[in-house]
């Protein structure tokens, strides 16, 4: 597969964010923190389309794992010396084998406001499973009208989302239906005043579903905002929202103790694209954490210009969207073209002029 990343035109995005400096029972790499070194080779590799660029990625060997095998970058010119001088050439795949995934952090939670001011108040009880404030809602609006604006909302096929709370408001208040009136014969994307938002009910009319995933989740453990709630109690409040994949009603996954590493983030976000290739719809919204966007993709881009690993290895802002394309070029998928045409209807003699020379050229030889 080949992820491209797509420069959408988003006036809501910002390029500040916070280092944040946890403190735990063991050491462990901070929430927010700069591209580290030495990690470990993906075939993986993203990069804007604003600058008509693209980046070559090649799989290290042969026998690489399968969670990487399956996914890499078609950019760069194949030609070695243009990859040293950094030229940039066009590249072409099957638009059968490419899904686009529209990547979207949630908005502004409670316990992005206090951790601005104190990173320890991530580690508050307080913050458990973090609401969007008012100023997230507003975001949330704002995200919605350029959704709508861009013709973005009647492409989506599916809109995926971590199962928080932060995140489902995100992802049903930008995503969602109109609003939503007793009496409909629907169920409700969310109910009014779900989560504390002081806000109306969400229908769950003309829109794309919405499923739960749990691999998506923002970094685990220590940090109460990043412990969800029981699945039972998300069906209350989003009654739309399908929780099928969730495997249990609590979270087992998150630990008081022990903090995910930053291999293991980035492990289980290379998990969740190749899981991606499950799904049969083509255009996919996800809503998601910073932190589980920024480990995953800093996965990506380590033989890229250093300009172009820096773009890809951007914080996300609070409703910030940004589009990609992955392609599967391992034959991973299995969805026929819907725009691929035969040719040759009727059948008739249509042999190339180059076919022609070529089998000239075999029949006289080289040298003749």
């Amino acid at each position: 597969m080949t992820l491209i990343i797509k420069n959408t035109i988003n006036p809501y995005y910002s390029e500040k964010y916070n280092i944040i400096n946890p403190i735990t029972t063991r050491p462990v790499t901070p929430r927010h923190h700069r591209h580290r070194q030495n990690k470990p080779s993906t075939s993986i590799s993203l990069t804007y389309l604003s600058s008509s660029t693209c980046i070559s990625n090649r799989s290290q060997s042969h026998s690489s794992p399968p969670l990487r095998s399956r996914i890499s970058a078609l950019c760069f010119s194949s030609n070695p010396v243009a990859d040293m001088d950094g030229g940039a050439g066009p590249s072409l795949f099957p638009l059968h084998r490419c899904k686009t995934l529209h990547l979207v952090r949630h908005a502004q939670g409670i316990h992005n406001v206090e951790g601005d001011k104190n990173y320890k108040a991530y580690l508050s009880p307080e913050y458990f499973d973090a609401h969007l404030t008012p100023l997230g809602w507003q975001q949330v609006d704002n995200l919605r009208k350029h959704v709508h604006a861009s013709g973005l909302s009647k492409r989506v096929d599916l809109v995926i989302t971590s199962p928080l709370i932060r995140t489902i408001q995100t992802a049903v208040g930008v995503f969602g239906g109109e609003g939503y009136t007793d009496g409909m014969d629907v169920l409700p994307l969310m109910v009014a005043n779900a989560g504390n938002s002081s806000r109306a009910a969400i229908s769950s009319l003309n829109c794309p579903p919405v499923i739960a995933v749990e691999l998506c989740r923002e970094h685990l453990g220590v940090h109460p905002c990043d412990k969800r709630r029981n699945i039972s109690e998300y069906q209350f409040l989003f009654p739309a929202v399908d929780f099928s994949l969730m495997e249990s009603d609590e979270d087992i996954l998150w630990k008081a103790d022990i903090r995910e590493t930053t291999e293991e983030v980035a492990a289980r976000g290379l998990k969740f694209m190749n899981w991606l290739w499950t799904r049969p719809e083509k255009e996919i919204a996800i809503v998601t954490h910073s932190g589980f966007l920024f480990h995953t993709l800093s996965s990506f881009g380590n033989d890229c210009h250093p300009l172009v690993k820096k773009e890809i290895c951007k914080h996300f802002a609070n409703c910030e969207l940004r589009s990609m394309v992955i392609v599967d070029r391992s034959m991973t998928g299995s969805d026929a073209s819907t725009t691929n045409y035969p040719g040759k209807i009727p059948a008739g003699l249509d042999r190339p002029s180059d076919v022609a020379d070529e089998k000239k050229l075999e029949k006289e030889g080289p040298d003749s």
